[in-house]
């Protein structure tokens, strides 16, 4: 796992991580039962496998345990789950928050700047809103992970249609989700007609336009702090799941430069 990774890399230096997981879940891999969510989840179980499990990995760390923890969770319940698994190293500097991941970053305070962090953002389907991922470019403090569900976007945008014509509750969701609406260039004039005659629009059913559009965006955010190399995570079937990214907190050029290696190296270990 990836954490392992990061964390013996560091073991060396003298400041303590931090473990922000934003979207914790119950700290083992579950098949989240909120409607909200399960509406954009892809139906096989394969593609669920990949979400959940990153607390329970993150605290039985052995190797350079993270100074301190931090688990952020919207379900009460899931929350339970969550110190129920904290008791289990008592030792341990855990905090679980029962908050909604994008208003706790929101209001991440600027005493973290004194610190190093790691901010994990693995959703179960598309709650990520960019105005968190400006967030954190801004606080310039937490090296970033991000999963971005490439499967969960492909699923709620319409394949054949107008993008002028996509309801304003899919747009402005997925205005929040990209930054802008740059998600309307995937539409072309299809050389179809439709049924009664009129012209007819249609959205490459590829993943590239969507994957471009998102890197694209983060990369005008974070800039130099932006790593290209990511990893991609595919089904039996080749289908794009998700992308997993990694953008460094620190704006020095060692920090970067050491940030990327580390992340370069995890990712191709997971080759």
């Amino acid at each position: 796992h990836y954490l392992d990774t990061y964390t013996t890399a560091l073991k060396r230096q003298q400041f303590k991580i931090w473990y922000i997981d934003a979207f914790a879940g119950s700290g083992r891999i579950e098949l989240p039962g909120g409607e909200e969510a399960c509406q954009f989840l892809p139906d096989d179980e394969e593609t669920r496998g990949f979400l959940g499990g990153s607390a329970a990995r993150a605290i039985g760390i052995r190797d350079k345990p993270f100074g301190k923890l931090v688990f952020v969770e919207k379900d009460a319940s899931r929350c339970d789950e969550l110190r129920n698994l904290a008791r289990i190293r008592p030792g341990r500097d855990i905090d679980i928050e029962n908050a909604d991941a994008n208003e706790y970053l929101a209001g991440l305070d600027s005493v973290w700047k004194g610190r190093r962090g790691v901010l994990f953002l693995d959703p179960f389907a598309t709650e990520v809103e960019w105005s968190t991922i400006v967030k954190v470019a801004e606080f310039n403090a937490l090296d970033t992970w991000l999963l971005f569900p490439i499967s969960a976007i492909t699923r709620i945008l319409p394949t054949s249609k107008k993008p002028e014509d996509v309801s304003r509750k899919w747009a402005d969701k997925l205005n929040r989700i990209f930054g802008d609406d740059r998600w309307r260039d995937l539409y072309r004039a299809s050389h179809q007609r439709s049924l009664f005659g009129g012209e007819q629009h249609e959205r490459d059913r590829g993943y590239s336009g969507i994957q471009k559009i998102y890197r694209d965006n983060l990369k005008s955010l974070f800039e130099q702090r932006f790593m290209e190399k990511s990893k991609l995570f595919v089904n039996s079937k080749n289908a794009h799941l998700f992308e997993f990214m990694f953008c460094v907190g620190n704006s020095s050029p060692k920090a970067i430069q050491t940030a990327k290696k580390i992340a370069s190296h995890i990712i191709d270990a997971s080759r």
